[in-house]
């Protein structure tokens, strides 16, 4: 489940603000909310009397009343019960932004018929909903805020599928600054934490599954964000909805803002952390102490960098279908980390910006505006950490690899790889190929690996790996396959390449080391 750092209730009632600044506390202020909550609506929503606005002391009372939005729709189809309205208090503030709080819960039950007019039953509960934050009407949004809610419980039941799921509790933490420079970008920061997640699901076409973490964090920041020109693109983009085709002045119009707008961020974050991760059904259980997710993208708008990765700690699995000579094998921790630097969205930006968007047939193609977001057509990727481990296994690898976007055949290669106790390694995996003689080759290949290793001060074996766009292949300097001859194998010391024509099983010598 995907945490957002927003409210349901900040999004729906407060977008189309005025500012708050000498707002009166009044029925005719109250109205004035009203209309500017509903004005963006259909006519017959905005009619339809489901928001209303009450002055209650120095602040508004924003009550929803959901259910009036359902008044045509026809019960044998759709029916809700217990959806009883919810208010939200905002409060005008001398500065132009409000102060926004709301204390609720929830609790509904119904059903609902698919196209196949096969129902589902549902009910849906949250014990406590309780929400406070300062909203800016200027970039539609809030400034800063925090939400809580407590026993959140879901479940629907069909003929073919019976799901429930729980939240213990749930938590969301957001703040803002102005952006470094006074160029009326702002800088977020947001946090969320849940607890006691579980969901079960059962059908007729699969068996029982349930999955449970022990709690889930995340933490988001972006930087350099142009929140005013965002609220403005999406203002046109709802006013011209109903348009086939823009006019040149609207058209100018919304390029002038996407230009103000670029770049849309200087820095975007996200990691995600589920703590006490299982999965269990009827074919075992598996799962992980920690698992974790991050992405990140930074830098000038010239050169930016987009990163992403993923990892796991005390990674556990019980079942019958992982033969028990093979469990060592299963990796304990894993980290992926892979990057790709240098993207050029100022170029592509521009190159976006000059479309004619109403061209059936624009002159930009796919591979053209690629070229221009990889500088010159070149593609960097990089892998800071990819690793592995278990029982017996050990392997850590970083490296690089260059090319173009418009072949797959240019292209080089950088790669370091290390091992930590290879000969356990290799012990157990001809203790496997006692019962499976396939992997006497692969207990040969990586004996074969070891002789062109180095030793590193550590005790780890070392392989500092080079492949050049001529297809030549080194390996610690020395060369194993030349540009010429890509399908002959070269450098081996004369001694191994004599065992390796006899076909002994032993470990070639290493090359000789400068």
């Amino acid at each position: 489940m995907r945490l957002k750092l927003v409210t349901a209730t900040s999004l729906l009632a407060l977008c189309v603000f005025t500012t708050a600044e000498a707002v009166e506390i009044n029925q005719d202020g109250a109205n004035t909310v009203r209309d500017t909550l509903t004005k963006l609506l259909p006519d017959d929503l905005a009619k339809s009397g489901f928001i209303t606005v009450n002055p209650a002391g120095m602040r508004y009372e924003i009550i929803y009343d959901l259910a009036k939005l359902l008044a045509k729709v026809d019960p044998a189809t759709f029916t809700i019960n217990g959806l009883t309205p919810f208010s939200t208090f905002a409060t005008p503030l001398d500065n132009g932004l409000w102060n926004i709080e709301g204390d609720d819960s929830f609790n509904v039950s119904g059903h609902f018929k698919d196209p196949d007019q096969k129902t589902t039953n549902f009910t849906y509960s949250i014990a406590s909903i309780v929400y406070s934050g300062v909203f800016d009407p200027a970039i539609s949004y809030l400034r800063s805020g925090t939400f809580a809610v407590k026993d959140v419980k879901v479940a629907s039941k069909s003929e073919t599928e019976d799901v429930h799921a729980a939240i213990a509790s749930m938590d969301q933490k957001l703040s803002s600054t102005d952006s470094a420079g006074g160029n009326g970008r702002i800088d977020f920061v947001g946090s969320a934490s849940m607890s006691g997640f579980v969901e079960q699901v059962s059908g007729l076409q699969m068996p029982p599954i349930e999955i449970r973490a022990g709690s889930i964090n995340v933490d988001a920041k972006v930087n350099g964000l142009p929140a005013k020109q965002i609220r403005e693109m999406v203002f046109f983009m709802l006013d011209h909805l109903d348009e086939k085709e823009l006019s040149s002045e609207d058209t100018d119009k919304i390029k002038t803002i996407a230009k103000e707008a670029f770049p849309l961020l200087t820095l975007f974050s996200e990691t995600i952390g589920v703590n006490d991760l299982s999965v269990t059904n009827e074919m075992g259980k598996g799962g992980a102490k920690a698992f974790n997710y991050n992405l990140a993208i930074e830098g000038p708008s010239d050169a930016m960098r987009f990163g992403f990765g993923m990892n796991a700690q005390e990674i556990s699995l019980d079942t019958p279908l992982m033969p028990a000579n093979y469990a060592t094998f299963m990796p304990t921790n894993f980290d992926f980390q892979v990057a790709v630097p240098n993207l050029d969205f100022a170029s592509f930006g521009n190159d976006l910006m000059a479309v004619d968007f109403n061209d059936k047939a624009p002159e930009k193609t796919g591979e053209e505006m690629a070229k221009k977001l990889f500088r010159d057509g070149l593609l960097k990727v990089e892998f800071p950490k990819i690793s592995a481990k278990s029982d017996v296994y050990d392997v850590d690898m970083t490296g690089k690899i260059e090319g173009r976007v418009d072949t797959e055949k240019d292209y080089s290669m950088e790669a370091t790889i290390l091992a930590r106790d290879l000969d356990k390694t290799i012990a157990a995996v001809q203790e496997l190929a006692k019962t499976d003689p396939d992997l006497n080759q692969v207990s040969f290949g990586i004996m074969m690996v070891k002789g062109f290793a180095k030793t590193d001060p550590d005790g780890r074996s070392r392989w500092d790996i080079s492949v050049s766009r001529d297809g030549a292949v080194t390996v610690n300097g020395q060369m194993v396959k030349g540009p010429d001859a890509p399908d002959q194998d070269q450098g081996l010391e004369p001694d191994a390449e004599q065992e390796q024509e006899q076909g002994q099983d032993a470990v070639p010598a290493p090359p000789q080391q400068p």
